[in-house]
C-alpha cells in the first residue's frame, strides 16, 4: 500500500497520518463508495480541516455536501468548500460553482465566478460546465 504524499509545509505534522489515511480510503475504488468508509474518512478529515489544511477542507466539504442528508452538515460542508476555494483549491472552486448553479441556490453570478476561477487553473470540466450553463463569456 502506498499513501499519497503532500508537501510538509502545507500540512501540519499532527494531521498528516489522518489526512493520508482519509485520502487513501476515499480514493480507493472499492472502499471509497461505501457509507461506512465515508463516515470514517470524514472523521479523519475533521481535525486537519480545523487546522486549516486546504486539501482536507476541500475533501470534507465535498463529502458533506454530496453525501449528507442534514442541513447542518451541508452548511458546514459549504463553508469548508468556500474556505478551500478562497485558498485556491481547484476542486473546491469547481464544486462551489456546481452548487451555486443548482436551482435551490440560484446564484448564477457566484457560480460563474467560481467556475471561471477553476477554469483559469486548467479545469476542462469547469469550462464545459460554463458552456452548458450559458455562463461563458
Amino acid at each position: 500500500m502506498r499513501f499519497r504524499t503532500f508537501a510538509p509545509a502545507a500540512v501540519p505534522a499532527s494531521s498528516t497520518p489522518r489526512l493520508r489515511m482519509a485520502m487513501w480510503l476515499l480514493d480507493n475504488p472499492h472502499l471509497g463508495r461505501t457509507d461506512g468508509v465515508k463516515r470514517i474518512a470524514g472523521r479523519l478529515l475533521k481535525q486537519p480541516a480545523r487546522e486549516g489544511v486546504v486539501v482536507a477542507q476541500s475533501r470534507l466539504g465535498r463529502l458533506l455536501c454530496r453525501d449528507c442528508d442534514g442541513n447542518r452538515d451541508r452548511r458546514i460542508g459549504f463553508e469548508l468548500l468556500r474556505q478551500a476555494a478562497r485558498a485556491g483549491d481547484c476542486q473546491a472552486q469547481l464544486e462551489l460553482g456546481r452548487l451555486y448553479a443548482q436551482p435551490q441556490h440560484g446564484e448564477p453570478e457566484k457560480a460563474r465566478q467560481w467556475l471561471e476561477q477553476a477554469a483559469g487553473q486548467g479545469s476542462a470540466e469547469a469550462r464545459q460546465l460554463l458552456r452548458q450553463l450559458g455562463l461563458a463569456v
